[in-house]
């Protein structure tokens, strides 16, 4: 197995500390705001024998298994991370299959540069995410039931958004919640932030369930999306609690410490709380515009120790082995490529000793035992 160097991500919303502190470094005084684990081309992680990409490149069968390979192609189809946020990010959803391929062909076939600042698919594949919390992590997902979400605005006493309130009792749900959140990423810019500053303000005085939105106010100062973000269930994670994000569910992820999964895609469309393009069409095309509750995920333990984050996607499976004592010793060979990721204590993986924020990537088959005390997260594939 080979030992990952892995790049940090400053982007502007990271937290300054919480990845030093995992890591047990100084902080910089910069955003750190997630550290990336596997083949993105992006910010490929380095071994001694390259990056991981030239290793898979170079003998994908060797290092993903005949299975992956047949099922996936000759590449790592996940990437994990150590995401910290310490604001919050943008409000987005993620096409499915599908809509992504039907996307990006149709980009492509217009010669939109792959960096044009408009450009909304960046490749052909989906981005299913899984999030498993180190800390208390703070996030929105899904619709709200719309009666709720109507209370919500309703009791901020704002005149702007009695039309909302309105449409939000109105049958049937779908069709109500369509209706707002596209009244509401196509108000009027000036009358919208002047609506926002006000509603900013009742959530500051109301407190309580509204705290959130006055945080996230602060931050995006007059973005529509803090109006959409109440349209959205919040949901507080505790450690080792976990959300699965399937296409089509608007979220954004507020303030935590936590390790996230994905399949390897680019593809994001913005609702909000951002600088960047938003378009509104192809937003409303692949939003589920369904109220749902968030269905916080709590980890099942099987005999052998493993303690696995069930989500309905192949190209990743997330979980992770609690070690209680040094005598403890895991066999976690598997014929299907892994990276493991220690997050708490002192493990040893192979000849390597890793501590939190370290990781390894085990090839397809090769021999894989963990032993010490701590904490390992396994990333794979189901082939």
């Amino acid at each position: 197995m080979d030992r990952l160097d892995n790049t940090v991500r400053p982007y502007a919303w990271g937290s300054t500390t919480a990845i030093p502190q995992l890591l047990g470094a100084e902080p910089t005084g910069e955003p750190q705001a997630e550290m990336w684990m596997g083949a993105h081309p992006g910010a490929p992680s380095r071994t001694g024998r390259g990056t991981l990409v030239e290793l898979i490149d170079a003998d994908p069968e060797k290092e993903l298994g005949p299975a992956a390979v047949a099922k996936f192609g000759p590449r790592l189809p996940f990437l994990l991370k150590i995401l910290a946020a310490g604001a919050p990010l943008s409000l987005q959803v993620h096409p499915d299959l599908e809509q992504a391929r039907a996307g990006y062909a149709e980009e492509e076939a217009r010669g939109i540069p792959l960096d044009a600042p408009h450009r909304n698919y960046k490749d052909a594949n989906h981005k299913p995410e899984l999030i498993c919390a180190l800390t208390e992590f703070d996030g929105l997902c899904g619709f709200r039931d719309p009666l709720q979400a109507a209370g919500l605005l309703d009791d901020l006493g704002v005149d702007f958004l009695k039309p909302y309130v309105d449409l939000l009792h109105a049958h049937p749900e779908e069709a109500a919640l369509r209706e707002v959140l596209t009244a509401i990423l196509t108000a009027d810019p000036e009358e919208m932030s002047r609506t926002v500053a006000d509603a900013a303000a009742a959530c500051g005085r109301l407190g309580g369930a509204y705290a959130p939105y006055a945080d996230i106010a602060n931050h995006y100062p007059g973005d529509p999306g803090v109006i959409a973000a109440m349209l959205l269930n919040h949901v507080r994670l505790q450690p080792g609690e976990a959300l699965y994000l399937g296409a089509g569910i608007p979220h954004a992820y507020l303030n935590g410490l936590g390790v996230e999964i994905m399949a390897n895609s680019d593809n994001v469309l913005r609702c909000g709380l951002t600088p960047k393009h938003v378009d509104v069409p192809e937003l409303l095309r692949v939003v589920r515009f369904r109220p749902s509750d968030p269905g916080v995920l709590r980890p099942e333990a099987s005999p052998d120790g493993e303690e696995l984050y069930g989500a309905p996607i192949d190209e990743f499976r997330l979980s992770r082995h609690l070690l209680p004592e040094a005598g403890t010793v895991r066999d976690l060979t598997r014929a299907t490529p892994q990276i493991l990721l220690c997050t708490a204590g002192s493990v040893r993986a192979g000849h390597h000793h890793l501590t939190p924020g370290r990781s390894v990537f085990v090839p397809a088959g090769e021999k894989a035992e963990v032993s010490g005390t701590g904490t390992v997260f396994r990333a794979t594939v189901v082939a």
